[in-house]
């Protein structure tokens, strides 16, 4: 499953497509401090049950990690994911 991302100045998205039509995305909004703010996970139900949600979430991770981010993760399903996974996300999770 391809990850897709899309940014226009300090907003952005992370996103699953098929037939051109959105099936899964993670909002995220970019600081001036260095700070990625993860907004809204959405995923359709077609897509539920095959981590394309940690897929998105990690994909952000890349993302932080490449570009020098931390990630603050306001959007209830990404905070979740990133304190179970918070070992090995530490590097980029806002403490």
């Amino acid at each position: 499953m391809e990850i897709k991302q899309q940014q226009n100045e300090n907003k952005g998205v992370f996103y699953v497509e098929d037939d051109k039509k959105r099936l899964a995305e993670m909002e995220y909004s970019l600081t001036d401090n260095h700070l990625m703010i993860i907004n809204h996970t959405e995923v359709d139900e077609i897509l539920k049950g095959k981590n394309v949600g940690y897929q998105l979430v990690n994909a952000a991770v890349e993302y932080a990690r490449a570009n020098h981010l931390i990630i603050f993760p306001l959007c209830p399903f990404a905070n979740a994911v990133m304190k179970k996974k918070k070992t090995e996300y530490a590097d980029v999770l806002r403490r």
